[in-house]
């Protein structure tokens, strides 16, 4: 008894912690496969020795409440599920009854008020007990009817989901592969429990309905499918359901099964609820779940293969991320041969090691994974040398996230990142030169510095021959380069990738001198920092950029290459004039903070060390925490933003150039 005991307290230390990270914090530091996994030993445990600890996950429900959005309490608890991955299951579950069976999506819950046809409150999930007041950000919802024709009062519950389509057109407009979302109930999380809902607007967020708790006066006929319907005449979206007896519940399980893997919304599984709203409310509800409802989880297609090797992908931040690389298996009728492993801690909680017998399969029958590792060999070394540039490596621990990194600053790979922007729109506009392209270019050694972009003519064969790259995209891509090489000023300083200076400064640096190339790489501090929206900082690293003789030397190069036209300026570049920010915590997408201060600087605004009046913008990854600054900063109605609300915000600026 004492084992199970201390058994049972081990497991809810590590998922109360995995929960944590998932729910909170937007990170995971295991797989759905190993949390459902040690769940469902603990959940065994408890039944065998009867004994329920306080603080276990199986008695909680949803993330703690840790923002300082407005908190409520829901008027009934907003129980979780119970679940199976049998079909058998559910046919006993429903017995004689109708059912609906419908999508268990993967997003953020709220409940919906409306009072005299107007939305009137909108309630996250919380804790299940006490929920997060969102109603300015449900407002902006894509698909949420502020004024219905019902005009009692009506409360109902949805899915808030961003579609995997906005997710990835989201993504795709964030060039640091490193800042780009984990997944699309990451950023809805993070979507709806703005402060600013002109960011939860801009992230096109949808609300699935999936019950009707209350709507007084209206006759449903006792149907769980008349409320939808009914819903669905008010203007509501509501999640895509079946109605099921016993004998066609298998097929409608299938009929889903073939449709995840085109379906846009996030889901992990299905849910069966009873159709006879008077006999499932006579069921009643145990301390976690109701009993008129129930989950159906995938039964994860699980495969036995051998790990071949880990591979390591070094990533444009010096990010090297372990790749499982083991013998091809069919998994839901594709091939697979590839499993990402996200990190060193998840690596070493495999114990992988090349030869090792693992098991795979595709979460939510998408996405790749190890499940476990059958002889747990842990021989895999960790490399102390980067494969791209074989610069020394070094492993990093944030918040218990061991990663590993390469040190060298001229990494190879590092530098594809630096051509991806002298390629880029706003840049030298380079069509044709994706990231990928680059890669194959530079490790062919056609390109070593910029100006041999310029010359990729004298490759023609080698080029054609590629993959991907016939007479026609060769073709294509030469003409862009010709167009590209009459160009502006601005456009070239901000190709050149100087710490901090963006296409605004770039364009402010040029006017104060007149379009004169020589005279502004020779600028003094006093000169540069009279331009208005131009700091101390952004000085320094101008005039490091052209102390450096190599530096000069490609630009002179490039130089050659180029010829510029005049270009009318448009007012208003620098989007933060005037306007004062204030930088907290550990930054991701960013070197460090001094690097976030050049960007602030570079448009104009001013990064200063403490929150005022003045403060226009609070800088904070942890926009929930319960620090000295997020406190004064809402005390004074200062928004509290993360990087990635900062990065859209000179996205905004760039779509406007």
């Amino acid at each position: 008894m004492d084992e199970k005991i201390t058994k049972m307290k081990e497991l809810i230390a590590v998922l109360s912690e995995a929960g944590k990270a998932y729910y909170q914090e937007d990170r995971e530091i295991m797989s759905n496969y190993e949390y459902d996994k040690l769940y469902d030993e603990l959940l065994k445990l408890e039944q065998e020795t009867g004994v329920v600890l306080s603080k276990s996950p199986t008695q909680k429900v949803g993330y703690e409440v840790l923002s300082q959005l407005p908190k409520e309490a829901h008027e009934s608890p907003m129980l979780s599920l119970d679940k199976t991955k049998s079909t058998a299951d559910l046919e006993e579950w429903l017995g004689d009854q109708k059912g609906v069976l419908s999508w268990k999506l993967d997003g953020l819950t709220v409940v919906l008020t409306y009072r005299d046809g107007k939305l009137e409150k909108a309630v996250t999930r919380g804790n299940g007990e006490i929920g997060e007041v969102i109603t300015n950000n449900a407002r902006v919802f894509a698909n949420i009817p502020l004024n219905i024709s019902y005009k009692g009062e009506l409360v109902i519950r949805g899915e808030a989901v961003i579609k995997y389509s906005d997710f990835n057109r989201i993504n795709e407009s964030i060039e640091d592969v490193d800042a780009k979302y984990k997944n699309p109930r990451n950023l809805c999380s993070g979507s709806v429990r703005q402060l600013n809902n002109q960011i939860t607007a801009q992230r096109n967020v949808h609300l699935m309905v999936f019950a009707l708790v209350k709507a007084d006066g209206v006759d449903f006929e006792n149907s769980r499918e008349k409320q939808f319907q009914w819903l669905k005449a008010q203007g509501f979206e509501v999640v895509e359901y079946r109605k099921v007896d016993r004998n066609t519940i298998a097929q409608a399980v299938e009929e889903f099964a073939q449709a995840i893997g085109e379906y846009d919304i996030p889901s992990d599984g299905l849910v069966l609820l009873m159709d006879d709203i008077a006999y499932g409310d006579s069921l009643g509800r145990t301390a976690k779940f109701p009993r008129n409802a129930i989950a159906f989880k995938w039964a994860d297609e699980v495969k036995e293969t051998t790990l071949n090797f880990i591979e390591w992908s070094p990533s444009r931040t010096g990010l090297i991320n372990p790749v499982a690389v083991f013998e091809p298996v069919e998994l839901e009728g594709t091939t697979v041969s590839r499993a990402s492993v996200h990190n060193l801690s998840i690596m070493e909680s495999l114990a992988l090691g090349e030869g090792d017998r693992i098991t795979v399969y595709k979460a939510n029958m998408i996405i790749p994974q190890i499940a476990e590792n059958l002889t747990r060999s842990g021989k895999i070394t960790v490399p102390c040398r980067c494969p791209v540039c074989q610069g020394l490596t070094e492993v990093r621990q944030v918040n218990d996230v061991k990663s590993l990194y390469c040190t060298n600053p001229d990494c190879q790979a590092k530098r594809i990142k630096s051509f991806a922007l002298f390629v880029s729109r706003d840049a030298m506009n380079i069509d044709g030169l994706s990231e990928a392209t680059l890669e194959k270019f530079i490790g062919a050694g056609f390109i070593r510095q910029y100006k041999d972009i310029f010359h990729l003519d004298q490759y023609e064969e080698e080029i054609t021959s590629m993959d991907g790259f016939g007479k026609k995209s060769y073709d294509n891509l030469i003409s862009a380069i010709k167009r590209a090489s009459h160009t502006t000023l601005p456009r070239l300083v901000y190709s050149l990738g100087i710490p901090g200076i963006g296409l605004a400064g770039a364009k402010l640096i040029c006017r104060k001198f007149q379009y004169d190339f020589d005279k502004m790489r020779r600028a003094s501090a006093q000169e540069l920092t009279a331009i208005d929206g131009i700091g101390a900082v952004l000085a320094e690293g101008w005039m490091e950029y052209f102390q450096n003789e190599k530096n000069n030397q490609a630009v002179d190069g490039l130089l050659e290459e180029l010829t510029f036209e005049s270009e009318e300026e448009p007012e208003g570049e620098a989007i933060f004039e005037g306007m004062s920010f204030v930088v907290t915590g550990s930054v991701h997408h960013f070197a460090n903070r001094k690097e976030l201060q050049k960007v602030i600087e570079a448009r104009g605004g001013k990064v200063t060390g403490s929150v005022t009046s003045k403060t226009a913008y609070l800088i904070n990854n942890d926009t929930q925490s319960a620090s000295s600054k997020n406190k004064k900063a809402r005390e004074l109605g200062i928004p509290v933003i993360s990087e990635e609300d900062f990065i859209k915000m000179l996205g905004e600026e760039s779509n406007a150039d």
